[in-house]
């Protein structure tokens, strides 16, 4: 595997995560969707890692897709497509969701196909003001994946999901925070500390309690109202056992600043 395609850094219990193919905007070839993929296996695994930090280097977030590698050899059959979100996108959504530790995205340039939904499933995204997010798929005849017909409906509702997927229209930065694609807006120059320092502000709170009401939001997707509370009742229950509720409840009482440990 060519780490290279994907560098990592911690720091302050963030782990810094940026896609590492500028030449090409950061587009996805398996390669480096492994490489993704690994990098966030990593981060669930490694306890001194209490929050995420997912970019992309140079101009661009992710263009999504590189179709030079998705494209057949003359004489060739299509590829299967399907298999290549199986292989590629969809790990990359589940562990982003299942992690549970903070990801937060900071989109530094254009967002497209996968890049764009894949930047919509973390837990907070901001975003550059010049940056822009275009669901590309209809231009080829595709459908959106990566979570995109899961997610987009449920966070701006089925008519501007529809409109932003079939037409394929690019939107800006501003208007994706109008819709509540995005937490923030800032400026470019400033993305990736303003993103950091969220980031490292997310590491230094109560690390299982924020990965539990992480699991509650994932299920909530599904379960009826019945269902959700018990659930509730039951992460509730875990969260109370934790070393972080002892502290921050001694922290309250004492009147001082809690100093969580993540366990």
């Amino acid at each position: 595997m060519n780490t290279d395609l994907v560098l990592t850094q911690l720091s302050d219990g963030v782990m810094t995560i940026t896609l590492n193919r500028p030449d090409v905007l950061n587009s996805f070839n398996g390669p480096m969707a492994d490489a993704l993929l690994s990098a966030l296996q990593s981060a669930a695994d490694d306890e001194a890692v209490r929050a995420v930090l997912l970019t992309g280097a140079g101009r661009a977030f992710c263009a999504g897709q590189d179709l030079a590698a998705v494209l057949p050899a003359a004489g060739k059959a299509m590829p299967d497509l399907g298999d290549v979100v199986k292989r590629q996108y969809n790990p990359i959504v589940r562990a982003i969701r299942q992690l549970e530790k903070p990801v937060v995205c900071a989109v530094n340039g254009v967002a497209a196909g996968a890049g764009a939904n894949i930047a919509f499933a973390c837990d907070i995204t901001l975003a550059a003001e010049d940056a822009t997010f275009i669901q590309s798929f209809a231009k080829i005849g595709l459908i959106p994946d990566s979570g995109g017909t899961f997610i987009l409906p449920r966070l701006i509702g089925l008519q501007r999901a529809a409109a932003l997927t079939m037409l394929g229209e690019k939107l800006d930065a501003a208007r994706a925070k109008e819709w509540g694609l995005l937490y923030e807006v800032v400026p470019g120059a400033v993305l990736l500390d303003v993103s950091f320092d969220l980031a490292k502000r997310l590491a230094a709170m109560p690390t299982r309690g924020l990965g539990l009401t992480k699991r509650a939001f994932n299920a909530g997707f599904s379960n009826d109202l019945e269902a959700h509370l018990t659930l509730e009742e039951e992460l509730q229950r875990q969260a109370g056992r934790t070393e972080d509720y002892g502290e921050g409840v001694r922290a309250f009482m004492e009147k001082r600043k809690p100093n969580f440990k993540g366990r």
